[in-house]
């Protein structure tokens, strides 16, 4: 099995920035694709960023892109948000997602338990 945690989230103000954590750990073979998603009240879970496994390809929603960046350190199986400029639309739970294999194969995808953002003055 395979646990994903998310740290990081917080109370910010607009215009602020924050830097979210995600930690994969338990039986990893390799980790594939690892994305950060998010979801508001009321609203439905949406992607917001993506990172390959060697972390040369990122992709990101149109609503953040120039203010968020994803990156990811391997040796720690670990991915990150790095987000800036941030406002109030932003106010949402962000879970971290990946793809990971236990042993040479297939991958399961797994999420992480979440992590508030509040962005608010």
């Amino acid at each position: 099995q395979v646990q994903l945690v998310e740290s990081g989230g917080g109370l910010v103000q607009p215009g602020g920035s924050l830097r979210l954590s995600c930690a994969a750990s338990g039986r990893i073979f390799s980790i594939w694709t690892m994305a950060w998603y998010r979801q508001a009240p009321g609203k439905q879970r949406e992607l917001v960023a993506t990172i390959n496994s060697g972390g040369s390809s990122t992709k990101y929603a149109d609503f953040v892109k120039g203010r968020f960046t994803i990156s990811r350190d391997i040796p720690k199986n670990t991915v990150f948000l790095q987000m800036n400029s941030l406002n109030s639309e932003d106010t949402a739970v962000y879970y971290c997602n990946a793809d990971v294999s236990d042993a040479p194969g297939p991958w399961v995808n797994y999420w992480g338990q979440g992590t508030q953002v509040t962005v608010s003055s």
